[in-house]
């Protein structure tokens, strides 16, 4: 599983870590520590030290009652960033937007893959990701961050996450998205309370069956803080516990603030599940 993410590689043959860095006032754990474009450089740069195999650069928080940026507020957020990192490292780059523009904008100054937490159903996003010729990442969201948390309700979340994101890479492909260039990420925290999240993460293996990467993101997420009472900075332990199980159950890439830890909870699974079991 080797993705061409605009002339950097990404090999999903193996666990790899995606390093968050949110160039926002009002991300739900780190908004506003980079918001300048050189405080960004240097905590990407930080990132990769510490382990990161990809960037996910956001300009748009999409915590739970976040509000929406406009379209060329986000680019100037972005572009610069993203194009001083691009020159400046040897990693992908991905690009976390739900809007067409956006996307357009980010892979013209270095990024090479979307991640989209509305699965590309924006005005102009699909048509957009299928004249870019990047890999694309589709998240599972019920509602919207402005809404996704007020009454979520499913009879069966696996099933309908599943139903959801293959709907979504049916789609794609109508749209001339190739299906190897498509990346699942079933979308915890997103219009999902506790017990979904759990029952999601006890039976990623069906997702991880499907036949295309999956990406997990649960990194400082509420689910962490509402199962062990802590607040958002205490919750690297829940991050990596939850990092670990979803590695062993097939996820191919974790999302994560917390990337040097990360990737050694993502290693050590990784020995773990590799090991014969007799001398």
């Amino acid at each position: 599983m080797l993705f061409d993410c605009a002339g950097k590689s990404l090999d999903l043959s193996a666990p790899r870590i995606m390093g968050i860095v949110n160039i926002t006032p009002d991300s739900f754990s780190d908004g506003g520590k980079f918001f300048s474009r050189d405080a960004a450089l240097r905590q990407a740069v930080k990132l990769v030290e510490d382990g990161a195999d990809i960037l996910d650069m956001g300009g748009e928080s999409t915590r739970p009652g976040s509000t929406p940026v406009e379209e060329q507020e986000e680019i100037d957020r972005v572009a610069p960033v993203i194009e001083a990192i691009s020159a400046e490292l040897d990693v992908p780059i991905s690009i976390d937007t739900m809007k067409a523009g956006v996307m357009r904008a980010a892979v013209a100054v270095g990024a090479g893959l979307i991640n989209d937490v509305n699965a590309l159903r924006g005005e102009g996003a699909l048509e957009a990701v299928a004249e870019l010729n990047v890999p694309v990442c589709l998240m599972h969201m019920q509602g919207t961050p402005q809404t996704m948390q007020k009454e979520p309700h499913y009879q069966d979340v696996v099933s309908e996450v599943e139903a959801f994101l293959l709907e979504r890479v049916a789609v794609c492909e109508r749209a001339g998205i190739q299906a190897d260039k498509i990346i699942l990420d079933p979308g915890f925290g997103f219009g999902k309370r506790a017990r979904h999240n759990l029952r999601l993460m006890k039976r990623l293996s069906r997702l991880t069956a499907l036949p295309y990467p999956v990406l997990v993101g649960v990194s400082r997420k509420s689910i962490i803080g509402d199962m062990l009472k802590v607040d958002v900075n205490e919750r690297l332990a829940g991050s990596l516990a939850l990092a670990s199980i979803a590695v062993w159950q097939g996820a191919k890439l974790i999302r994560t603030h917390d990337v040097r830890e990360t990737a050694q909870a993502v290693k050590l699974t990784q020995h773990v599940q590799q090991v014969e079991d007799f001398d």
